[in-house]
């Protein structure tokens, strides 16, 4: 007899495909593991948000709708890889407050909680010691007489800004476009109808604003 799941898939804004983070990567680990395992997924719940900060929790509509049905139902909630919770230990730790189990396809089954702590605790250290490493690095550059960035090309510094923007732009916008897909898929197709049921659902535009009739069109015009 199968048992019920719930599946929670989370991306960031601009890193789809990043590590094999895509939603359509974490959907066929998901799917896979959950055939694996006997269970039967009852629900799916996509966001597109960062997952930096505590309060995270609060910008992730779509992962408290997941924690809800998840207790309603009895089941616990799979993810494809511990990072689409958070790297962040007290996060997850409020996560555990939740009383609802998570499963980390990545680590399998029979991953206790205690594990969890224990890989988050990693993640949170090493993403520390890049960032203490790069920011001792250009110290000691400076420390030199070296002078930081590039000062003696300005327009190739802007052409090579304005194409990382126009890809964090593409990217973002592949993200979001199997959602949109899902919404026309229920007849809606007008511009605010689509902004609506994206703000409904909780998700943000690039910026971490609310959808309009003006970003749903632009954003179907990109793709």
């Amino acid at each position: 007899m199968l048992r019920p799941a719930i599946s929670y898939i989370r991306v960031s804004t601009g890193k789809q495909g990043r590590s094999g983070l895509g939603l359509d990567a974490q959907r066929a680990a998901i799917t896979q593991f959950a055939a694996a395992e006997g269970l039967d997924v009852l629900s799916e719940f996509v966001e597109v948000e960062s997952g930096k900060g505590n309060d995270a929790l609060n910008r992730r509509p779509k992962l408290a709708e997941a924690l809800s049905k998840a207790r309603k139902a009895k089941a616990p909630v799979v993810v494809a890889k511990l990072c689409r919770l958070s790297r962040d230990v007290a996060f997850i730790s409020r996560l555990m407050a939740e009383k609802v189990p998570f499963v980390v396809a990545e680590l399998g089954a029979d991953t206790d909680p205690f594990v969890l702590h224990l890989f988050a605790a990693l993640a949170e250290k090493e993403r520390a010691m890049i960032a203490e490493r790069t920011r001792a690095a250009l110290a000691q550059k400076k420390a030199q007489g070296a002078k930081l960035g590039n000062r003696t090309n300005l327009l190739e510094a802007q052409a090579k800004g304005s194409a990382t923007n126009r890809a964090a732009a593409d990217a973002f916008a592949a993200n979001v476009m199997p959602i949109v897909r899902q919404i026309q898929a229920t007849g809606v197709t007008t511009y605010r109808a689509i902004a609506q049921a994206l703000n409904d659902r909780g998700v943000r535009t690039a910026r971490g604003g609310l959808w309009h009739d003006s970003t749903v069109r632009n954003l179907l015009a990109r793709i």
